[in-house]
């Protein structure tokens, strides 16, 4: 599923060593590595197919700006997770992916479990919290979220209940198997989906959350797309480029 990733540097060693990864003291000529910029942990590629390096951040740039004039609980995400006046449930994020959507619903209240199976993507999520909590403005948002290296679709059980953590709601937002290059014209998303792959056990990973969510699990997919294979969702939020399909146990009080 995963594509090859080194780790390049001296100052990385540790990482590479605790992710299971290769490391190298130079950059390799083809493939990703992950390296040490001015920003923070980057994963990067060949600038001509993948742009510049990928760093997660929580401080600035597109999350910043989704904290601030996203929408607050009229957003999409948060009706689905079913953030409203008085309600804050506890929310699993079981594909943490770059963790914007996570960072969204923290910044909203809730407690946030963030579950990434690329060891990769871990590293950035990992780096990208640890530059949050050093940050006046976010740290409070940052402490709400916890970071578990681990694939959902076969460990989900285990990580809530060695986390001590009520799922109430489980997000999901497995990665849609595109077919035509077209969909691919974002050079972040092209990195990221090198690393990811497409989730053909997406059937799976809803099974799995639907046996620990107490009261709903929130998929997200693209607005055209078919709904996962499995039971049909009780209820969609459909937005202009993708919806919610919402599989609801009992209401959140």
């Amino acid at each position: 599923m995963n594509a090859a990733i080194v780790v390049v540097g001296e100052a990385l060693q540790d990482l590479a060593e605790r992710l299971g990864l290769p490391w190298s003291a130079t950059p390799p000529r083809e493939g990703l590595a992950l390296i040490a910029t001015q920003q923070g942990l980057a994963l990067a590629g060949n600038p001509d197919v993948y742009g510049k390096p990928l760093v997660v951040d929580f401080v600035s740039g597109k999350v910043d700006h989704r904290r601030r004039f996203g929408g607050g609980r009229g957003q999409l995400l948060a009706k689905a997770c079913g953030l409203s006046k008085g309600v804050t449930p506890h929310i699993v994020d079981a594909t943490a992916g770059l963790g914007r959507d996570a960072f969204v619903l923290a910044s909203l209240g809730a407690e946030v479990l963030m579950l990434e199976r690329s060891p990769a993507i871990f590293a950035l999520l990992e780096d990208a919290l640890q530059r949050a909590m050093d940050h006046d403005e976010v740290q409070i948002i940052a402490a709400q979220l916890r970071l578990v290296r681990a694939d959902a679709t076969s460990e989900l059980a285990r990580v809530v209940s060695e986390a001590d953590f009520e799922p109430q709601v489980v997000h999901l937002d497995p990665m849609f198997p595109h077919r035509s290059k077209s969909a691919l014209v974002k050079k972040e998303m092209r990195l990221f989906r090198e690393l990811a792959g497409d989730d053909d056990d997406a059937s799976q990973l809803l099974e799995a959350a639907l046996a620990v969510a107490t009261h709903r699990v929130v998929v997200k997919r693209p607005r055209l797309a078919p709904s996962i294979a499995g039971p049909k969702p009780a209820h969609i939020i459909e937005g202009k480029t993708s919806r919610y399909d919402l599989y609801v146990h009992r209401a959140l009080k």
